[in-house]
């Protein structure tokens, strides 16, 4: 199966293209974010390959997955395609509802209403707080490339995975850093994060921000932290979290959106109250033997309910039924 997206969430794309099907990523001349190619941090297959946008009117396309509401015009103009009535297609919703549109419990989808394009959500959480009035909809969770149990702990440190925390702020728990500070030293590692002192009105002793760094490379870095520390308030489910779990860390996290789903009372700490957090991570710090064994359970659960080898044949099954429409 031949099938077009676009290059958005490379965490994600890397599961999506270790399928069975040749991927085709658009490419514009300045690789700007409608034509990223192939990523340059992560390590996909030869499967996943790049196609410039000037030449995918003459490409055979079986099916397109869409990510945001303007590729669907995107398609139209570059393939000269209807995305589902000329060319089959699927949108995948990666992120929770929007605030202010209007209240999130009543915030329309792009694609309320339709029945042409599927809407499949990485969450249940966000099936359930979407108003799609109608539209036919799936949830298919996420699934992470095993990176393997990785985790030392030789560090007495926790570990925070945020992309762009200046300006997500308290939507990606920027504020809680000096909270966590309190507890014990304080790693943050993300895209964007070397802005991230400043955004501070004093840096917190113990904090240490780390540069964006390729993803092998960080999974090493986060497996030398004792406790990973999840800080999002409202975001759909971080792909790092799941990494952090596959790699054996025990998990500290704000009971919200679908993390209560995700993390088991084995594998850590998950909680709606500030003092609880800071009195997790402190206790992971001093107990590494505790550390240990909630890693090891995080990673089970992680392997039995995240795994790779699910997330592709779940996705294979909506295709196959999307193709064959």
């Amino acid at each position: 199966m031949r099938i077009l997206l676009w290059h958005v969430h490379g965490s994600w794309t890397t599961s999506f293209v270790q399928g069975g099907h040749e991927y085709l990523l658009p490419v514009t001349p300045d690789r700007d974010g409608d034509g990223l190619g192939r990523a340059r941090t992560w390590d996909w297959p030869a499967t996943a390959r790049e196609v410039p946008v000037e030449e995918l009117r003459d490409v055979a396309v079986d099916v397109v997955v869409l990510q945001r509401p303007h590729e669907l015009e995107l398609v139209e103009r570059w393939l000269g395609r209807r995305p589902g009535v000329d060319v089959p297609a699927v949108y995948v919703e990666h992120n929770t509802p929007l605030h202010g549109r209007p209240d999130v419990p009543d915030t329309r989808h792009p694609l309320a209403g339709q029945d042409r394009i599927p809407i499949a959500h990485v969450t249940g959480f966000n099936e359930l707080f979407w108003d799609c009035d109608g539209a036919r909809t799936v949830v298919i969770d996420h699934g992470i490339v095993d990176p393997g149990h990785r985790w030392t702990g030789e560090l007495a440190r926790s570990a925070v995975v945020v992309n762009d925390p200046v300006r997500r702020g308290r939507s990606v728990g920027t504020d809680l850093l000096p909270d966590l500070c309190a507890a014990g030293g304080v790693d943050v590692f993300g895209m964007r994060v070397d802005l991230l002192p400043a955004s501070l009105a004093d840096v917190p002793p113990g904090l240490a921000v780390h540069e964006d760094l390729p993803q092998d490379r960080m999974h090493d870095e986060l497996a030398r932290r004792r406790v990973y520390v999840h800080t999002s308030r409202w975001t759909s489910l971080g792909l790092s979290l799941l990494e952090a779990m596959h790699l054996g860390m025990p998990v500290v996290a704000l009971g919200a959106t679908e993390v209560p789903m995700a993390v088991p009372p084995q594998a850590g700490v998950v909680t709606t109250r500030r003092t609880e957090l800071v009195d997790a991570v402190a206790r992971f710090l001093a107990d590494e033997p505790l550390a240990a064994a909630a890693g090891r359970a995080a990673r089970q659960h992680a392997l039995e309910h995240y795994g790779l080898k699910r997330f592709l044949a779940d996705w294979d099954r909506l295709l196959e039924t999307v193709v064959a429409r």
